[in-house]
């Protein structure tokens, strides 16, 4: 039996606060999501279409599906003369519970987005202050309305929650893909890949998602550990909270901005949701210089790859702005917002000396006989994209993209193999990687080019040099 939305006749209100406060009956949960592998959200809100739902707590179990847990503080004193009477409909208060909305909600966005609502919803309530023998002594309506197979009291043992618990539904024989189904509920936390695959953020990417805004914050962490796609979804969190916000994702080039615009449209598209694009603006820092726009909340992506003083500009915080800054580092510190590395962290990296162009010609044949042309981009000088280009052609079916971050991403295509120099490698996403005239090129692009792949890095040299030898140290295949 589900419980229904009821209001209470008792006249204090003591409790405003409808999030979770941090009791003995929440530890308990938590112990128990720990040691079941559950997985636990608190104090989340559903969006979907202009409308959003608060939900206290939700637990997802692969094996049986989602819980539902509203928190009250009332006690026995509050509720020992009371009746408790149903209400349809009825919005979550103080002195009320939802879960019919609730279900109706989640079912809502089910149906739109998975096409069906089979995921099984259980709900139950959290009486901190009400222990089982005074229920018992309550009015038979809140037996009726709220039956004590649904209710965890403070004297609650850790062994009958999950009893409870595990009454509501059978084991299903196939588990239920907990990522897929909390990034169609969440789409604050809904991650889309170039390849239109659907992630769950981490338990790290969601803190910063959270976060409240600060005047000025650096978002510290390893390359490719998701700090991109957190500050693009932290932008779309902000303005379903506040519509009026002015919103500012600053990248580095055209290209950049045009590659995160996409992951813009397909987030939204994805979640089913009403937002103003228009006002989370993605643009180049020179544009950013030439507004005349107030911004609310300005976030810089990839701090490396702009002049010093722009940087010193941003961290000049205006009224009523906030800004953030984001880093890349791969050093260990208190400062590390992310640490996990979503890319192939063990991904193999081999040096030749050799003649470049004859050596990238030779891998790039080999490579093509067990990966397609789209997972390969070289990155040299722009003699070098020029000269491959033409030498490419009796090599690989179709033409080679030479990239130009300058230009937008309409009128280049990046399902072809790229060639591209240093400057116009920001927010690419291959398998392959090959590296020349790293020599020249400044270390910190150098770095970056070698954390842009999933699977091999190839390093072409003809003479040793300073690069060279700390890229060796840092990246080399042990």
């Amino acid at each position: 039996m589900n419980l229904s939305s009821f209001t209470s006749f008792f006249k204090k209100n003591k409790h405003k606060n409808l999030g979770l406060p941090e009791s003995l009956l929440l530890k308990k949960l938590k112990l128990l999501a720990q040691e079941n592998n559950f997985v636990i959200f608190e104090n989340i809100t559903i969006y979907h279409h202009t409308k959003n739902f608060f939900i206290p707590l939700l637990i997802l179990d692969k094996q049986r599906g989602i819980f539902l847990f509203e928190y009250k503080g009332w006690s026995y004193d509050d509720l020992k003369n009371a009746k408790a009477q149903k209400a349809s409909n009825q919005e979550s208060s103080n002195n009320t519970l939802a879960f019919e909305k609730s279900h109706e909600f989640i079912k809502r966005k089910f149906n739109e987005l998975l096409h069906h609502d089979d995921v099984p919803i259980s709900n139950y309530l959290l009486m901190e202050n009400l222990n089982q023998d005074q229920y018992k002594h309550l009015d038979v309506s809140f037996h009726e309305l709220l039956p004590e197979n649904k209710i965890m009291f403070n004297d609650s043992s850790t062994q009958a929650i999950l009893e409870k618990m595990m009454q509501s539904y059978e084991e299903v024989s196939n588990d239920y893909d907990t990522s897929h189904i909390m990034s169609t509920l969440l789409i604050q936390y809904a991650i889309i890949d170039t390849n239109k695959n659907i992630h769950l953020a981490s338990d790290e990417q969601m803190k910063f998602i959270n976060a409240g805004l600060v005047s000025f914050e650096i978002l510290r962490g390893k390359t490719g550990s998701g700090k991109t796609s957190a500050i693009l979804l932290k932008a779309i969190l902000e303005k379903l909270k506040n519509p009026k916000l002015k919103i500012a994702i600053i990248k580095p080039t055209n290209l950049a901005c045009d590659i995160l615009k996409k992951q813009l449209l397909d987030t939204v598209e994805h979640a089913i949701i009403e937002i103003d694009l228009s006002a989370i603006e993605i643009i180049t820092h020179t544009n950013y210089m030439n507004r005349s726009v107030r911004y609310n909340l300005t976030i810089c992506d990839d701090a490396w790859a702009y002049p010093d003083d722009f940087l010193a500009e941003l961290n000049i915080v205006r009224n009523n702005n906030h800004v953030i800054m984001v880093e890349s580092t791969n050093t260990l510190s208190e400062t590390l917002h992310f640490s996990k590395n979503f890319k192939n962290q063990y991904k193999d990296t081999f040096f030749y000396h050799a003649n470049p162009y004859a050596k990238c010609l030779q891998i790039i044949s080999n490579l093509l006989l067990t990966c397609k042309s789209s997972d390969i981009v070289v990155v040299g000088s722009s003699v070098d994209k020029v000269k491959l280009q033409d030498d490419l052609e009796f090599y690989i079916e179709g033409e080679a993209t030479v990239l130009d971050a300058k230009r937008s991403l309409i009128d280049q295509s990046l399902d072809n193999l790229l060639l591209a120099s240093y400057d116009d490698i920001c927010s690419l996403d291959v398998s392959y990687v090959i590296l020349m005239d790293i020599s020249l090129a400044d270390i910190k692009k150098v770095e970056y080019a070698f954390n842009l792949c999933r699977k091999s890095v190839y390093v072409l040299y003809d003479k040793e040099s300073k690069n060279l030898e700390l890229i060796r140290k840092n990246f080399e295949s042990k």
